[in-house]
């Protein structure tokens, strides 16, 4: 068949047709859509012809997931930009592309967080927990290497594992405690270490703590920590308890020996008792004392007498008028008569 032919076929074909209309879809993932001016090709050794006169009834617009191919004659007489004759002038979207519509000239490309890894899509998938891309058009998504993590899905970036968590593997979507007895002090751990000796944690704790006053803990990786024995003292929480000199007394809990006062006390089972000096210099002190109390007594009664006889004094010398008793002077000395 000559293209004559063609063209007389063409012609009987449109002369009973209308366009079809075009369906629109809801987009999966909002983009701008940028439009494409669109030629109709002629076919070789003859002219243009004329859309209007021809028959359109069997022009279709392409499915979502594919777009128009400006490149075939198949779609040469259909008159609106997307709408092609056969389906095969339609073109499946490339992987990393998209398009949710009908009757496009383009797809669209995959978003950062999004990917699309087959041809003919209409949506971009987004990237699961634990993965992510940066990129715009990616046919996949990253996993987060061990030490990191996204729990959010289509995530473009990973987070470093915080302080006291730690992840071992990749794709994490979440961080792990350290368990008990361990301790990550580093962001982005990929793994946690054991407590050391003289410290603990418990499963709750981040970072491990030191023992307190009168516990010890010798061992690796511990959650908790022993109490110093009786008879025994523990000056640092990392060292083993040390025996109480027979001098002294250990409690449960002591960071060190307790001795009686020296000289004065010595031990005598649980208690402090007075040491043979020191009941001698008691006694001493105490006789000492007493003779001291005796002397201020008498003192102070010596001093009482004397403060009385300075008083009496003058009533003792006081100036009397002389007296006669029988014609005598009381102050003349007596006379014996002799019989």
């Amino acid at each position: 068949m000559d293209h004559l032919g063609v063209l007389s076929v063409f012609a009987a074909a449109c002369v009973l047709g209308v366009v079809m209309s075009q369906t629109t879809l809801s987009p999966a993932v909002t983009i701008t859509t940028v439009s494409v001016n669109v030629t109709t090709p002629t076919m070789p050794g003859t002219t243009e012809p004329s859309c209007s006169a021809l028959n359109t009834s069997t022009c279709a617009a392409c499915n979502p997931g594919t777009h128009y191919d400006n490149e075939t004659l198949l779609c040469s007489c259909c008159p609106d930009a997307g709408l092609c004759v056969f389906p095969a002038a339609c073109l499946p979207c490339t992987q990393g592309f998209y398009q949710p519509l009908t009757g496009q000239l383009g797809c669209l490309s995959c978003p950062s967080g999004f990917f699309s890894n087959f041809t003919g899509s209409p949506v971009c998938r987004a990237c699961s927990p634990g993965s992510y891309n940066n990129n715009t058009a990616s046919i996949s998504c990253s996993a987060c290497t061990p030490g990191f993590y996204t729990s959010l899905p289509n995530s473009t970036f990973c987070n470093p594992c915080p302080q006291g968590t730690y992840c071992n593997s990749s794709n994490c979507a979440q961080c792990q405690i350290c368990p008990a007895g361990s301790e990550a002090l580093q962001v982005a751990a990929k793994q946690c270490t054991p407590c050391r000796p003289g410290m603990h944690k418990v499963s709750h704790q981040s970072i491990c703590q030191i023992c307190n006053s009168g516990f010890y803990q010798i061992h690796w990786g511990q959650e908790n920590c022993d109490l110093c024995p009786e008879n025994h003292y523990c000056p640092s929480p990392d060292v083993n308890p040390i025996q109480c000199p027979n001098d002294a007394f250990c409690p449960e809990g002591s960071t060190a020996p307790g001795y009686c006062m020296e000289t004065f006390f010595r031990k005598a089972g649980e208690t402090c008792e007075l040491a043979p000096v020191t009941i001698a210099l008691l006694v001493i002190g105490g006789g000492v004392g007493l003779l001291f109390i005796i002397v201020l007594v008498l003192r102070r009664k010596k001093d009482n007498d004397s403060e009385l006889s300075l008083a009496r004094t003058p009533l003792l010398r006081k100036d009397r008028p002389p007296g006669r008793f029988y014609g005598i002077p009381c102050d003349a000395e007596p006379v014996y008569a002799g019989w």
